[in-house]
Protein backbone atom coordinates (compact mmCIF):
# COMPACT_ATOMS: atom_id res chain seq x y z
CA UNK A 1 0.00 0.00 0.00
CA UNK A 2 2.59 2.40 1.01
CA UNK A 3 4.81 1.48 -2.19
CA UNK A 4 1.59 1.85 -4.31
CA UNK A 5 0.82 4.88 -2.68
CA UNK A 6 4.23 6.64 -2.44
CA UNK A 7 6.03 4.50 -5.32
CA UNK A 8 6.15 7.79 -8.01
CA UNK A 9 7.21 10.48 -5.31
CA UNK A 10 10.13 8.18 -4.17
CA UNK A 11 11.10 7.86 -8.18
CA UNK A 12 10.43 11.22 -8.90
CA UNK A 13 12.76 12.07 -5.34
CA UNK A 14 15.21 9.74 -7.00
CA UNK A 15 15.93 11.28 -10.90
CA UNK A 16 15.28 14.61 -9.37
CA UNK A 17 18.64 14.42 -6.84
CA UNK A 18 20.52 11.97 -8.89
CA UNK A 19 19.68 14.80 -11.69
CA UNK A 20 20.69 18.15 -9.35
CA UNK A 21 24.03 15.70 -8.79
CA UNK A 22 24.83 15.15 -12.70
CA UNK A 23 24.17 19.19 -13.71
CA UNK A 24 24.88 20.60 -10.61
CA UNK A 25 26.98 18.81 -8.36
CA UNK A 26 26.81 18.46 -4.74
CA UNK A 27 25.66 22.15 -3.74
CA UNK A 28 23.01 21.41 -6.45
CA UNK A 29 21.97 17.76 -4.55
CA UNK A 30 22.29 19.85 -1.43
CA UNK A 31 20.04 22.79 -2.21
CA UNK A 32 17.03 20.47 -3.94
CA UNK A 33 17.08 18.04 -1.17
CA UNK A 34 16.24 21.39 1.37
CA UNK A 35 13.91 22.63 -0.78
CA UNK A 36 12.49 19.46 -1.25
CA UNK A 37 12.00 19.19 2.58
CA UNK A 38 10.57 22.77 3.50
CA UNK A 39 7.89 21.83 1.03
CA UNK A 40 6.92 18.49 2.77
CA UNK A 41 6.61 20.55 6.40
CA UNK A 42 4.99 23.42 5.08
CA UNK A 43 2.27 21.43 2.87
CA UNK A 44 1.23 19.04 5.22
CA UNK A 45 -1.69 20.62 6.88
CA UNK A 46 -2.29 21.07 3.02
CA UNK A 47 -2.55 17.05 1.99
CA UNK A 48 -5.39 16.74 5.17
CA UNK A 49 -7.29 19.34 4.01
CA UNK A 50 -7.09 18.14 0.39
CA UNK A 51 -7.74 14.91 1.20
CA UNK A 52 -11.19 16.44 3.07
CA UNK A 53 -11.89 17.67 -0.47
CA UNK A 54 -10.83 14.35 -2.84
CA UNK A 55 -12.82 12.29 -0.89
CA UNK A 56 -16.09 13.77 -2.19
CA UNK A 57 -14.64 12.65 -5.68
CA UNK A 58 -15.41 9.78 -8.05
CA UNK A 59 -12.43 7.87 -8.96
CA UNK A 60 -12.35 9.54 -12.33
CA UNK A 61 -11.64 13.68 -10.64
CA UNK A 62 -8.99 11.85 -8.02
CA UNK A 63 -7.43 10.21 -11.26
CA UNK A 64 -7.44 14.10 -12.68
CA UNK A 65 -5.70 15.69 -9.72
CA UNK A 66 -3.34 13.59 -9.21
CA UNK A 67 -2.20 14.12 -13.20
CA UNK A 68 -3.27 17.04 -14.37
CA UNK A 69 -3.26 18.36 -10.99
CA UNK A 70 0.60 17.78 -10.25
CA UNK A 71 1.51 19.26 -13.03
CA UNK A 72 0.01 22.42 -12.24
CA UNK A 73 1.31 22.25 -8.94
CA UNK A 74 4.77 22.44 -10.03
CA UNK A 75 5.04 23.40 -13.23
CA UNK A 76 2.42 26.11 -12.38
CA UNK A 77 3.10 27.29 -8.49
CA UNK A 78 6.66 25.98 -8.53
CA UNK A 79 8.14 27.24 -11.86
CA UNK A 80 5.67 29.66 -13.32
CA UNK A 81 4.86 31.35 -10.52
CA UNK A 82 7.79 33.12 -9.47
CA UNK A 83 8.83 34.19 -12.61
CA UNK A 84 5.03 35.42 -13.54
CA UNK A 85 5.21 37.90 -10.35
CA UNK A 86 8.38 39.19 -11.55
CA UNK A 87 6.76 39.76 -15.32
CA UNK A 88 3.91 41.79 -13.54
CA UNK A 89 5.50 43.67 -11.11
CA UNK A 90 8.93 44.66 -12.96
CA UNK A 91 6.40 44.74 -16.13
CA UNK A 92 8.63 43.22 -18.66
CA UNK A 93 7.50 39.79 -20.61
CA UNK A 94 7.95 36.44 -19.40
CA UNK A 95 11.06 35.18 -21.20
CA UNK A 96 13.09 38.50 -19.96
CA UNK A 97 12.04 37.71 -15.91
CA UNK A 98 13.65 34.16 -16.84
CA UNK A 99 16.70 35.88 -18.36
CA UNK A 100 16.71 37.89 -15.58
CA UNK A 101 16.40 34.95 -12.74
CA UNK A 102 19.26 33.24 -14.80
CA UNK A 103 21.66 36.24 -15.53
CA UNK A 104 20.87 38.53 -12.41
CA UNK A 105 19.19 36.23 -9.97
CA UNK A 106 19.93 39.27 -7.10
CA UNK A 107 17.77 41.20 -8.93
CA UNK A 108 15.33 38.80 -9.81
CA UNK A 109 15.25 37.80 -5.67
CA UNK A 110 14.54 41.73 -5.04
CA UNK A 111 11.29 41.77 -7.49
CA UNK A 112 10.51 39.19 -6.16
CA UNK A 113 10.29 40.21 -2.38
CA UNK A 114 9.09 43.75 -3.51
CA UNK A 115 6.33 41.56 -4.41
CA UNK A 116 5.54 39.50 -1.13
CA UNK A 117 2.80 41.90 0.35
CA UNK A 118 0.74 42.04 -2.26
CA UNK A 119 0.90 37.73 -2.44
CA UNK A 120 0.72 37.72 1.22
CA UNK A 121 -2.15 39.44 1.17
CA UNK A 122 -4.23 37.29 -1.67
CA UNK A 123 -2.86 33.99 -0.14
CA UNK A 124 -3.39 34.95 3.48
CA UNK A 125 -7.18 36.10 2.66
CA UNK A 126 -8.24 33.34 0.76
CA UNK A 127 -7.05 31.20 3.87
CA UNK A 128 -8.65 32.87 6.50
CA UNK A 129 -11.98 32.28 4.36
CA UNK A 130 -11.60 28.74 4.30
CA UNK A 131 -10.51 28.68 8.69
CA UNK A 132 -13.85 31.07 9.12
CA UNK A 133 -15.91 28.72 7.41
CA UNK A 134 -15.07 26.01 9.07
CA UNK A 135 -15.09 27.77 12.17
CA UNK A 136 -19.16 28.83 11.90
CA UNK A 137 -20.08 25.04 10.69
CA UNK A 138 -21.67 23.24 12.68
CA UNK A 139 -20.31 19.50 12.70
CA UNK A 140 -20.85 16.77 15.13
CA UNK A 141 -16.90 16.89 16.82
CA UNK A 142 -15.50 19.98 18.14
CA UNK A 143 -12.26 19.79 18.89
CA UNK A 144 -11.24 23.54 20.64
CA UNK A 145 -15.19 23.48 22.05
CA UNK A 146 -14.76 26.39 24.40
CA UNK A 147 -14.01 28.21 20.86
CA UNK A 148 -16.30 25.92 18.13
CA UNK A 149 -19.37 26.15 20.42
CA UNK A 150 -20.44 29.50 20.40
CA UNK A 151 -19.15 30.28 17.08
CA UNK A 152 -21.53 27.62 15.66
CA UNK A 153 -24.41 29.00 16.91
CA UNK A 154 -23.18 31.96 14.73
CA UNK A 155 -23.25 30.38 11.43
CA UNK A 156 -26.70 31.69 10.58
CA UNK A 157 -26.23 34.98 10.44
CA UNK A 158 -25.41 35.94 6.98
CA UNK A 159 -21.44 36.66 5.62
CA UNK A 160 -20.28 36.99 8.99
CA UNK A 161 -16.58 35.51 7.62
CA UNK A 162 -16.64 37.58 5.17
CA UNK A 163 -17.00 40.74 7.50
CA UNK A 164 -14.48 39.03 9.65
CA UNK A 165 -11.84 38.55 6.95
CA UNK A 166 -12.35 42.11 5.59
CA UNK A 167 -12.23 43.57 9.01
CA UNK A 168 -8.32 41.71 8.87
CA UNK A 169 -7.81 42.88 5.93
CA UNK A 170 -8.43 46.55 6.74
CA UNK A 171 -6.69 45.96 9.66
CA UNK A 172 -3.75 44.57 7.67
CA UNK A 173 -3.55 47.77 4.91
CA UNK A 174 -3.82 50.22 7.81
CA UNK A 175 -1.09 48.87 9.75
CA UNK A 176 0.74 46.82 8.41
CA UNK A 177 1.26 48.01 4.78
CA UNK A 178 2.30 51.31 4.99
CA UNK A 179 5.32 49.88 7.33
CA UNK A 180 6.29 47.61 5.21
CA UNK A 181 10.06 48.65 4.82
CA UNK A 182 11.61 45.17 4.34
CA UNK A 183 10.17 44.36 1.25
CA UNK A 184 9.52 47.15 -0.29
CA UNK A 185 11.74 50.07 0.71
CA UNK A 186 9.33 52.71 1.61
CA UNK A 187 6.93 52.53 -0.09
CA UNK A 188 3.03 52.68 0.92
CA UNK A 189 1.60 49.21 -0.50
CA UNK A 190 -1.66 50.02 1.31
CA UNK A 191 -3.75 50.07 -1.91
CA UNK A 192 -1.58 47.24 -3.23
CA UNK A 193 -2.89 44.96 0.00
CA UNK A 194 -6.09 46.14 -0.21
CA UNK A 195 -7.09 45.15 -4.27
CA UNK A 196 -4.79 41.75 -3.87
CA UNK A 197 -6.68 40.95 -0.46
CA UNK A 198 -10.05 41.47 -2.11
CA UNK A 199 -8.95 39.64 -5.34
CA UNK A 200 -8.22 36.32 -2.62
CA UNK A 201 -11.42 36.80 -1.20
CA UNK A 202 -13.18 37.05 -4.59
CA UNK A 203 -11.35 34.06 -5.59
CA UNK A 204 -12.68 31.82 -2.96
CA UNK A 205 -16.23 32.84 -3.08
CA UNK A 206 -16.19 32.24 -6.71
CA UNK A 207 -14.39 29.24 -6.55
CA UNK A 208 -15.67 28.30 -3.33
CA UNK A 209 -19.43 28.88 -3.91
CA UNK A 210 -19.35 27.22 -7.35
CA UNK A 211 -18.15 24.16 -5.99
CA UNK A 212 -20.62 24.36 -3.13
CA UNK A 213 -23.57 25.55 -5.26
CA UNK A 214 -23.11 22.18 -7.71
CA UNK A 215 -22.18 19.74 -4.45
CA UNK A 216 -26.01 20.98 -3.11
CA UNK A 217 -27.30 20.12 -6.68
CA UNK A 218 -26.15 16.42 -6.82
CA UNK A 219 -28.24 16.47 -3.21
CA UNK A 220 -31.21 14.69 -4.75
CA UNK A 221 -28.88 12.96 -7.13
CA UNK A 222 -27.21 10.91 -4.32
CA UNK A 223 -30.75 10.83 -2.16
CA UNK A 224 -31.92 8.67 -5.55
CA UNK A 225 -28.48 6.89 -5.66
CA UNK A 226 -29.38 5.80 -1.89
CA UNK A 227 -32.24 4.36 -2.45
CA UNK A 228 -30.70 2.69 -5.23
CA UNK A 229 -28.29 1.00 -3.11
CA UNK A 230 -30.65 -0.14 -0.41
CA UNK A 231 -32.73 -1.94 -3.23
CA UNK A 232 -29.58 -3.61 -4.45
CA UNK A 233 -28.38 -4.73 -0.87
CA UNK A 234 -31.55 -6.24 -0.44
CA UNK A 235 -31.23 -8.06 -4.24
CA UNK A 236 -28.14 -9.33 -2.74
CA UNK A 237 -26.15 -7.05 -5.99
CA UNK A 238 -23.00 -5.31 -5.37
CA UNK A 239 -22.75 -1.84 -4.13
CA UNK A 240 -19.78 0.50 -5.21
CA UNK A 241 -19.50 3.73 -3.77
CA UNK A 242 -20.09 6.82 -6.10
CA UNK A 243 -18.09 10.07 -5.58
CA UNK A 244 -18.79 13.62 -6.96
CA UNK A 245 -18.81 14.13 -10.54
CA UNK A 246 -19.25 16.30 -13.48
CA UNK A 247 -19.51 20.00 -12.61
CA UNK A 248 -19.57 19.83 -9.26
CA UNK A 249 -16.28 17.62 -9.00
CA UNK A 250 -14.78 20.05 -11.86
CA UNK A 251 -15.25 22.79 -9.32
CA UNK A 252 -13.88 20.84 -5.99
CA UNK A 253 -10.81 20.33 -8.60
CA UNK A 254 -10.75 24.15 -9.28
CA UNK A 255 -11.18 24.83 -5.46
CA UNK A 256 -8.14 21.93 -4.74
CA UNK A 257 -5.91 24.00 -7.32
CA UNK A 258 -6.07 27.32 -5.74
CA UNK A 259 -5.89 25.71 -1.75
CA UNK A 260 -2.74 24.55 -3.12
CA UNK A 261 -1.42 27.86 -4.89
CA UNK A 262 -2.21 29.71 -1.57
CA UNK A 263 -0.74 27.12 0.58
CA UNK A 264 2.36 27.51 -2.18
CA UNK A 265 2.73 30.87 -1.32
CA UNK A 266 4.79 30.84 1.77
CA UNK A 267 7.00 27.88 0.29
CA UNK A 268 8.24 30.01 -2.86
CA UNK A 269 8.81 32.59 -1.13
CA UNK A 270 10.56 31.17 1.86
CA UNK A 271 12.86 29.15 -0.66
CA UNK A 272 14.03 32.12 -1.76
CA UNK A 273 15.63 32.57 1.43
CA UNK A 274 17.92 29.42 0.65
CA UNK A 275 18.38 30.29 -3.20
CA UNK A 276 18.04 32.36 -6.23
CA UNK A 277 18.34 29.77 -8.95
CA UNK A 278 14.92 29.25 -9.97
CA UNK A 279 15.56 25.91 -11.35
CA UNK A 280 16.79 24.80 -8.03
CA UNK A 281 13.36 26.02 -6.54
CA UNK A 282 11.04 24.31 -9.43
CA UNK A 283 12.95 20.90 -8.79
CA UNK A 284 13.16 21.01 -5.13
CA UNK A 285 9.35 22.47 -4.42
CA UNK A 286 7.88 20.18 -7.20
CA UNK A 287 9.67 16.64 -5.16
CA UNK A 288 7.84 18.11 -2.01
CA UNK A 289 5.00 18.98 -3.93
CA UNK A 290 5.13 15.16 -4.83
CA UNK A 291 4.97 13.66 -1.39
CA UNK A 292 1.97 16.57 -0.48
CA UNK A 293 -0.10 14.69 -3.00
CA UNK A 294 0.83 10.77 -1.60
CA UNK A 295 0.13 11.67 1.72
CA UNK A 296 -2.81 13.24 0.47
CA UNK A 297 -4.34 9.94 -1.55
CA UNK A 298 -3.24 7.70 1.38
CA UNK A 299 -5.37 9.60 4.06
CA UNK A 300 -8.07 9.57 1.45
CA UNK A 301 -7.37 5.22 0.71
CA UNK A 302 -6.49 4.68 4.71
CA UNK A 303 -9.50 6.67 5.59
CA UNK A 304 -7.42 8.29 8.07
CA UNK A 305 -9.60 11.81 8.54
CA UNK A 306 -12.36 9.29 9.25
CA UNK A 307 -10.83 7.28 11.90
CA UNK A 308 -8.93 10.29 13.33
CA UNK A 309 -11.60 12.58 13.80
CA UNK A 310 -9.89 16.01 14.72
CA UNK A 311 -6.69 15.43 12.04
CA UNK A 312 -8.80 18.22 10.03
CA UNK A 313 -9.70 20.53 12.66
CA UNK A 314 -5.93 20.32 13.32
CA UNK A 315 -5.27 21.40 9.48
CA UNK A 316 -7.73 23.84 9.80
CA UNK A 317 -6.29 25.69 12.90
CA UNK A 318 -2.85 25.26 10.91
CA UNK A 319 -4.55 26.96 8.02
CA UNK A 320 -5.80 29.72 10.13
CA UNK A 321 -2.08 29.95 11.67
CA UNK A 322 -1.09 30.31 7.98
CA UNK A 323 -2.94 33.01 6.86
CA UNK A 324 -2.17 35.27 10.28
CA UNK A 325 1.28 34.71 9.65
CA UNK A 326 1.07 35.56 6.08
CA UNK A 327 -0.79 38.32 6.95
CA UNK A 328 1.79 39.57 9.78
CA UNK A 329 4.41 39.19 6.90
CA UNK A 330 3.19 42.67 5.22
CA UNK A 331 5.31 43.82 7.99
CA UNK A 332 7.25 42.07 9.69
CA UNK A 333 9.67 38.62 8.88
CA UNK A 334 8.51 35.35 10.04
CA UNK A 335 10.83 32.71 9.53
CA UNK A 336 9.51 29.51 7.38
CA UNK A 337 10.76 27.41 10.40
CA UNK A 338 8.91 28.79 12.83
CA UNK A 339 5.37 28.52 10.30
CA UNK A 340 6.09 25.23 9.18
CA UNK A 341 6.33 24.17 13.18
CA UNK A 342 2.93 25.79 13.83
CA UNK A 343 1.45 23.80 11.46
CA UNK A 344 2.98 20.51 12.58
CA UNK A 345 2.47 20.94 15.79
CA UNK A 346 -1.58 21.84 15.41
CA UNK A 347 -1.70 18.66 13.61
CA UNK A 348 0.21 16.82 15.98
CA UNK A 349 -1.73 17.82 18.81
CA UNK A 350 -4.85 16.91 16.58
CA UNK A 351 -3.61 13.62 16.08
CA UNK A 352 -3.42 13.31 19.33
CA UNK A 353 -6.41 14.15 20.71
CA UNK A 354 -8.05 11.78 18.34
CA UNK A 355 -6.28 8.96 19.69
CA UNK A 356 -7.22 9.73 23.16
CA UNK A 357 -10.82 10.28 21.82
CA UNK A 358 -10.87 6.90 19.95
CA UNK A 359 -9.49 5.29 23.08
CA UNK A 360 -12.46 6.66 25.13
CA UNK A 361 -14.70 5.94 22.22
CA UNK A 362 -14.11 2.29 21.95
CA UNK A 363 -13.20 1.65 26.10
CA UNK A 364 -16.23 3.32 27.66
CA UNK A 365 -18.68 2.74 24.74
CA UNK A 366 -17.66 -0.51 23.27
CA UNK A 367 -17.35 1.06 19.53
CA UNK A 368 -20.78 2.94 20.28
CA UNK A 369 -21.44 6.85 20.32
CA UNK A 370 -19.99 8.43 23.16
CA UNK A 371 -21.93 10.70 26.06
CA UNK A 372 -21.82 14.37 26.09
CA UNK A 373 -19.18 14.42 29.15
CA UNK A 374 -17.29 12.47 27.10
CA UNK A 375 -17.42 13.85 24.02
CA UNK A 376 -16.71 17.46 26.73
CA UNK A 377 -13.46 15.88 27.99
CA UNK A 378 -12.51 15.35 25.11
CA UNK A 379 -13.07 18.19 23.13
CA UNK A 380 -11.58 20.43 26.00
CA UNK A 381 -8.23 18.71 25.72
CA UNK A 382 -6.29 21.37 23.72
Amino acid sequence: MVLRTFGWSFGVTAAGLAFAAFFWGWKGFAVVAILSILEISLSFDNAVVNAGVLKKMNAFWQKIFLTIGILIAVFGMRLVFPVAIVAITAGVGPFEAVDLAISEPDTYEQMVTDAHPSIAAFGGMFLLMIFLEFLFDEREHRWVGWLERPLSRLSGVNALSVCLALIALLASATALAPHAHQYAGHADKTTTVLLSGIAGLITYLIVGGLSGFFENKLEEDEEREHEAEEAARRSGKKVTALGVGGKAAFFLFLYLEVLDASFSFDGVIGAFAITNNIFWMALGLGIGAMYVRSVTVYLVRQGTLDDYVYLEHGAHYAIGALATILLVTIRYEIHEVITGLIGVTLIGLSFWSSVRYNRLHRGETGGGGGSPSQEKRVTSGV
